[in-house]
């Protein structure tokens, strides 16, 4: 009996352990999502950001070095919250999670994190388990 709880532990901490190690760079979007998210982009944001996300007078960037600096090591779903409550600007949490998800799919795009065949996530608690890692991390597995 001792030894099936041990196990039990085991395979659940395991899981969690397997579950915190997803990254952006292990194609958490698919690339037909990102498309969608560059035309909701263009329509909500590009007029504060800028077309190529550079960022403007008073928004900041969201691609490249200064973002990546400011989002490293934090989730997507910490990243994912914040814009769903506070963007966009004009009128802040008006965006559907849908929307979100999208115009958040673009922005991994634009930072050159790969694609993949899933759709992002619109739940945050599962995107809160997705790293935003600066970096491609070395996998030795």
């Amino acid at each position: 009996m001792k030894i099936r709880v041990a196990l039990a532990a085991l395979l659940v901490l395991g899981i969690g352990l397997s579950q915190t190690k997803r990254s952006v760079w292990d194609g958490v979007y698919s690339e037909e999502q990102a498309k969608r998210g560059q035309a909701r982009y263009q329509e909500v944001c590009a007029s504060c950001h800028g077309d190529s996300l550079e960022g403007g007078e008073s928004a900041p960037p969201l691609v490249g070095g200064a973002f990546l600096a400011n989002w490293n090591t934090l989730s997507v779903g910490e990243l994912f919250d914040r814009t769903r409550s506070t963007m966009p600007q004009s009128k802040p949490g008006s965006l559907s999670r849908e929307a979100n998800a999208e115009i958040m799919t673009f922005m991994l795009s634009a930072n050159q994190f790969p694609a993949g065949k899933e759709v992002l996530p619109q739940s945050s608690e599962v995107l809160k388990e997705i790293r935003i890692e600066a970096v491609k991390p070395d996998r030795k597995e």
